[in-house]
């Protein structure tokens, strides 16, 4: 057994003594069994927190030390170059020495690796130059123009959507044939186009490198046996993120043999969405029948009930490859469960915790607040903000410095003041209405020689005549919009100015056409625009001499950029639960924990992405180190729209024994069990009693069972007989006495 290993060994190659205490010792019994196993196909189930990394790095030095494998046989490939750097970095220090000869890269440096040596091979040039995602979104642009395709009917974000899914699964566009579908037929047509212009031009984007890399070695089997032969021991990292067209290159180079070994985890598979195939963990014994699987299950991060309650909410996904995380740390903290009013209300909580988590001494840099949509984080930023507490998005934009938000307020802001230059610039062209950049450098040439604003002077273009038909009829289109939208918003709310922009510049239409760049996630984030405006506190932000709309846009402004801490500075964690992947906090909030949230509304009647939320929970609740907070809220306005949400099936799974449902500190709680007409804690001016029946607009007729707080904070919980139990905030709820 690997847990018998001795601290000395024979080397394969010299046959001398050598110490191997430094590749061994770290290791738990499942761990070495895993780094010492013999060469076979071997799967490692890493969970959560296991040591996958630590695995992979002792893996490989065990093989060059003990085994005797050259450096230059071993291939190791990961999703991240962080990810690769950090590997080679722990092999040079397990090892001392350097490991220049490993290959250890991403899929994409790996097969831009490969097709650099064999350019002619792969019928490149030598020169072939590789596109970024942006340079490939310009090159689709200037495609359609030459097609004479109109970019408000055929986005070009939707045209490199297409192109880029087809070659992840391995599709030229000459495999594919002429259907029925009208726009299916033009976009493999532009995707057609689009091969010919990549190879007369000599480029490569991203998808294409792994496609052409696999194509290399299938079509070239002199060079496929030169490296199947090289390439004695392949390792791949977080292999369950591995799209088809990876696992179709990896099976080419491991083809008949028992060298690939893999670590992955089929309970952290959340990336369906963007083509990867949680099939290939499974695929893996069927592939590779010689093959062995071995499950790290003790975790070294978090604690035993953050464990436990993990366990029993995978435990519902169906065809898992099965395992059980545990610690020997001790159980810890229960999880910890809270039942906000409203989402305001949520916010405020988990910033004042996180405020007494920095009195105790922690720091702000070990707690993160985790959500599904990003939409969520705008409650938390203003109620951060307004404590004056640190805190930094991490992997994305703060909610008023994303694109979307901008384009919206450009339009709020242009229509308030039709000479503000950059907010003109920003939305002349945004949707897309066939201004041209030829076009908006002549109104650039005009307002900088005559000394005047881009309005005025796309007003003294159109006037002369100076433009081509197309281009000077949709600067009047544009124009006209803008000062329709002044007019008809002169005796509306703010929120309602808003929706209007929203809905007149069609932006939620451009952007439900963006399927490469979130599109759904702008839309959310459009819409929950019109709740900050809703709920923007105009008395507590008015400044003398200021209309409600120009308060609105200084408070975004100010909350825009430099506002947001550097990333070496102590402060809290804001991300979405799949930003923080690989991460880990010793508190962590996990909060929205509301059906229709999380899981995710469109995932609910389907079982497949269900269980793919599931694994989500999951991931993000193995986030926590220590503390984990869960909550949800009675009542949510996002989106624009109010919602009275239960709570979180997920929630549902967890065993009670393992929550600890938190209260706000109140002056009143006390449960039914006693009689409701003689307690004498009650507070005299309690506005409702124990056991009352009361009636709400919504949920119906209910009884009282608790009630908590004063003033403006005091809540009643109330068994509704239809719609279950409910906590509401009094001030709010407008119940009746019955």
């Amino acid at each position: 057994m690997a847990s018998n290993i001795h601290s000395s060994k024979k080397c394969a190659s010299d046959k001398t003594i050598m110490d191997i205490t430094q590749i061994i010792e770290p290791l738990n019994n499942a761990q070495r069994q895993a780094v010492t196993a013999p060469s076979k196909a071997l799967l490692i189930l890493a969970g959560a927190g296991s040591g996958k990394t630590r695995v992979l790095v002792h893996r490989i030095a065990w093989q060059i030390q003990v085994e005797g494998v050259a450096a230059h046989n071993i291939l190791a490939v990961t999703f991240t170059n962080k990810a690769a750097k950090e590997m080679r970095h722990r092999i040079e220090q397990l090892l001392n020495v350097p490991t220049q000869n490993l290959w250890i890269g991403t899929f994409h440096g790996i097969a831009h690796r490969l097709l650099r040596r064999h350019a002619k091979s792969a019928r490149l040039p030598e020169t072939f130059q590789v596109m970024d995602s942006s340079d490939q979104l310009r090159l689709i642009k200037r495609l359609l123009i030459s097609l004479n395709l109109d970019e408000s009917k055929w986005p070009p974000r939707e045209a490199q959507w297409f192109i880029n899914a087809q070659k992840d699964e391995g599709i030229r566009a000459k495999h594919m044939l002429d259907s029925h579908d009208y726009h299916q037929n033009q976009m493999l047509a532009i995707y057609r186009a689009y091969e010919d212009l990549c190879d007369r031009s000599g480029l490569v984007d991203f998808a294409e490198l792994l496609l052409r890399a696999h194509e290399l070695l299938r079509d070239n089997l002199d060079l496929l046996e030169f490296y199947q032969h090289r390439f004695k021991h392949v390792h791949v990292d977080e292999f369950q993120d591995t799209n088809t067209i990876q696992y179709a290159w990896l099976r080419l180079l491991t083809d008949n043999k028992d060298n690939l070994f893999v670590v992955g985890d089929d309970d952290q598979s959340i990336y369906g969405w963007r083509g990867a195939k949680i099939e290939n963990l499974y695929s893996f014994q069927k592939h590779y029948p010689n093959n062995e699987i071995i499950k790290l299950e003790q975790n070294y991060r978090s604690t035993g009930t953050i464990l436990k309650a993990a366990n029993h909410i995978i435990a519902n996904n169906s065809g898992r490859m099965g395992k059980e995380l545990w610690t020997d740390s001790g159980d810890g903290d229960p999880c910890y469960l809270y039942s906000a009013f409203n989402e305001q209300d949520e916010a405020f909580f988990v910033v004042e915790r996180i405020k007494n988590w920095i009195k105790e001494g922690g720091l702000r840099s070990e707690t993160a607040i985790l959500y599904r949509s990003n939409a969520q984080s705008r409650q938390f930023e203003e109620k951060l903000m307004a404590t004056g507490t640190p805190y930094r998005v991490y992997g994305g934009l703060r909610f008023f410095d994303r694109a979307e938000i901008k384009n919206a307020l450009a339009y709020l802001r242009l229509m308030n003041n039709h000479h503000d230059d950059a907010s003109f610039e920003r939305i002349i062209n945004t949707p897309t209405r066939g201004i041209g950049a030829k076009a908006i450098d002549e109104i650039r040439t005009i307002a900088r020689d005559q000394n005047q604003s881009l309005w005025t002077s796309t007003i003294s273009l159109i006037n002369n005549k100076a433009l081509t038909p197309r281009a000077t009829n949709a600067l009047i289109s544009f124009l006209e919009l803008i000062k329709n939208l002044a007019i008809k918003s002169e005796e509306i709310s703010l929120f309602e100015k808003v929706e209007l922009v929203i809905e007149q510049t069609k932006l939620i239409e451009f952007y439900k056409k963006d399927k490469v760049d979130k599109g759904d996630e702008k839309i959310e984030n459009l819409e929950e625009l019109v709740n900050a405006a809703k709920l923007f506190d105009f008395d507590s932000n008015n400044e003398e001499g200021m209309n409600e709309l120009n308060m609105f846009l200084t408070h975004a402004s100010l909350e825009a950029g430099d506002n947001q801490s550097d990333e070496s500075e102590d402060c809290v964690q804001l991300m979405t639960i799949h930003s923080a992947k690989g991460l880990e906090f010793k508190t962590v909030f996990l909060v929205g924990m509301e059906d229709g949230l999380f899981p995710s509304q469109q995932s609910i009647d389907d079982l497949s992405r269900l269980e793919e939320e599931r694994r989500l929970c999951y991931v993000g609740m193995t986030r926590a180190m220590q503390i984990l907070y869960l909550s949800y809220a009675e009542s949510r306005r996002l989106y624009g729209r109010e919602s009275y949400p239960r709570p979180s099936r997920f929630i549902r799974e967890i065993p009670v024994e393992l929550i600890q449902e938190v209260r706000i500190r109140a002056n009143i709680s006390k449960p039914v069990t006693q009689s409701p007409t003689k307690s004498p804690s009650l507070s005299e001016e309690s506005t409702f009693k124990l056991g009352q029946r009361v009636h709400h607009g919504k949920f119906g007729e209910g009884i009282v069972l608790q009630l908590e707080g004063s003033g403006n904070q005091e809540r009643v919980q109330i068994n509704f007989s239809g719609a279950g139990m409910k906590w509401l905030m009094i001030s709010y709820a407008q119940l009746e006495k019955i």
